[in-house]
């Protein structure tokens, strides 16, 4: 995992491979067109027909040069990096205003008090129920900017425990912020703030939501080299995928390899 987080892709044996496979999916798919065209010209029953469009064996289309260069190469780990910041900064700044109630962007307003906290201040809850209030307010006319189904959620589950909804917003703005300026499961942190863009949204509130919810979808195709500047060049390789498995277990499987051959030869 670490050579592959370390090595971009390529090689001649690795191309040579990937024409290969291209070549043999493009015959698959030209022999399964003729065999529909033919069916389709001669009336055949429709069963039939979805037969042939079914296919009979997994093929696996190889990704375009293009995608594997903006999200699996190394070589351009330096672009995820600045997207990172960029997208990390505007949550851990919202997320200390939000804990704070001080200003922590950059500029003139910086340090600032501008509102009070949501959280830890003897009426947590406060502010939020502000905003859920005015979401509702977008819920009624011929083009609400709040659907229904949203505005039922926000009103009988998010307006009674708007306490506790007040911890997540703020503390989840604070760890993606994080999670992302230091490149920690930069995937998982992009995630999980795509998922808060898309509620802000929800809720009738657009303001920066649309360009950090695109960025963050950007982040999650590019999870393997996004924080190959950050902690994630130590912690992909340690923790590993549910497919690859961890580090550890690798190397507890190369332990008991050895064992395993010795007492077979007994």
């Amino acid at each position: 995992m670490a050579e592959a987080l370390r090595c971009s892709p390529g090689g001649a044996a690795s191309r040579q491979r990937r024409a290969a496979e291209a070549v043999r999916a493009g015959h698959r798919i030209g022999v399964m067109k003729n065999r529909l065209f033919a069916l389709i010209q001669e009336g055949g029953p429709p069963m039939k027909i979805i037969s042939v469009l079914k296919p009979r064996s997994v093929t696996q289309i190889p990704e375009p040069p293009l995608a594997r260069f903006l999200f699996a190469d190394t070589r351009i780990a330096w672009l995820w990096l600045l997207v990172r910041l960029y997208v990390g900064y505007e949550w851990l700044t919202a997320g200390l205003e939000k804990l704070t109630g001080y200003n922590f962007a950059f500029g003139a307003g910086f340090g600032q008090r501008v509102s009070s906290p949501w959280v830890f201040s003897g009426h947590d809850g406060v502010a939020l129920q502000g905003f859920v209030k005015g979401a509702l307010a977008l819920s009624s006319g011929p083009h609400a900017a709040v659907q229904g189904w949203y505005a039922a959620f926000l009103q009988h589950v998010v307006l009674p425990n708007a306490g506790l909804f007040a911890y997540m917003v703020t503390f989840g703005e604070v760890l993606v912020g994080l999670g992302l300026i230091f490149g920690a499961l930069t995937g998982i942190a992009a995630f999980f703030g795509v998922f808060m863009n898309l509620n802000f949204m929800l809720a009738g509130a657009v303001s920066i939501n649309p360009i950090l919810g695109t960025l963050g979808l950007l982040l999650m195709l590019a999870w393997r080299i996004a924080g190959y500047y950050g902690l994630d060049s130590l912690l992909l390789p340690l923790l590993g995928t549910p497919w690859t498995g961890s580090l550890l277990s690798r190397l507890r499987a190369q332990r008991t390899e050895p064992l395993e051959a010795g007492a077979g030869g007994r």
